[in-house]
């Protein structure tokens, strides 16, 4: 006879592979993010990333905002991995673009989960970001995403 609580009990270790496709914008979607920051700024959250644990499958974005694919570790909690990408990423422009003492990341964020399977359709979306902008503007993308997702939101607290 299988015992559900049995059979938990005998695993030994944890398993876990947790994607998450992870969008943010810059305060007020302030166009702070241009070409020289960019190829900079990409690569160091892949850092900040890999050095709190997750695997950073994807990371791409426009002047004002970046969308991430992340695959996150179950001992790290999503806000988690969030707060330390935009505060160190946050720290890291001031410190290296000193014309930019301005630049905050908006409070928030949206998240949605992502089947292994959806990697390479979300993965190849984020890579065509720029393309994907000339078309629709960065609210409609968002709040496409949250219906998609069905994620419940109220209008006034979308955007800072």
């Amino acid at each position: 006879m299988f015992s559900p609580i049995g059979a938990i009990l005998k695993m030994p270790n944890t398993y876990a592979k947790l994607y998450c496709h992870a969008i943010f914008s810059t305060k007020n979607r302030t166009p702070h993010i241009n070409s020289k920051i960019e190829i900079k700024l990409f690569p160091y959250m892949s850092g900040i990333a890999e050095n709190s644990g997750c695997n950073l499958v994807i990371i791409n974005g426009t002047k004002d905002h970046v969308h991430l694919l992340l695959n996150i570790p179950p001992r790290l909690a999503l806000s988690d991995a969030m707060r330390i990408l935009k505060s160190n990423s946050s720290k890291w422009i001031h410190e290296t673009f000193p014309d930019k003492k301005d630049f905050a990341w908006q409070t928030g964020y949206a998240a949605f989960s992502i089947s292994h399977s959806d990697i390479q359709t979300v993965s190849g979306y984020i890579k065509k970001q720029k393309e994907h902008h000339s078309k629709i503007s960065f609210t409609d993308e968002v709040i496409a995403l949250l219906k998609k997702h069905n994620v419940d939101y109220d209008d006034k607290y979308l955007w800072d």
